[in-house]
């Protein structure tokens, strides 16, 4: 699977190029997203804007991730699922305790909004 990232000064951007992603890619885009806990700017946008068809397996994959990411202080966002894959979310359960947002620029405010919250209660353990 061909895998774009496009690297920010606050996140990195992941785009899989293709208009499925199937079961056998998960392993694949999994150790991509795992792969950025350890570079100096962890938070990722996950951009699925093109993606026709994304499976079950790779939806609660996507969900472990998150939550890992969020274990690790760092933000996770998805934005552009449409609305077959969003309401298969919700079948799964799963929309609720994901960070999805329609666009890329308000999952770029997502990010900037967590690392303030991440900066303030941090900034309280001082205290």
């Amino acid at each position: 699977m061909l895998i774009k990232i496009d690297t920010k000064e606050k996140f990195s951007v992941i785009t899989p190029e293709t208009n499925e992603i199937t079961a056998n890619m998960s392993d694949e885009l999994r150790k991509c997203l795992m792969d950025q806990l350890v570079y100096p700017i962890p938070h990722v946008i996950l951009n699925l804007q093109t993606k026709s068809n994304i499976e079950d397996s790779v939806l609660l994959m996507l969900s472990e991730v998150q939550e890992i990411f969020y274990n690790e202080n760092n933000s996770f966002v998805i934005f552009g699922l449409n609305k077959s894959i969003l309401n298969r979310l919700e079948e799964l359960e799963l929309l609720d305790t994901m960070n999805i947002t329609p666009s890329e620029s308000e999952a770029w405010d997502i990010v900037q909004m967590e690392e303030i919250e991440r900066e303030l209660m941090h900034g309280d353990d001082d205290n």
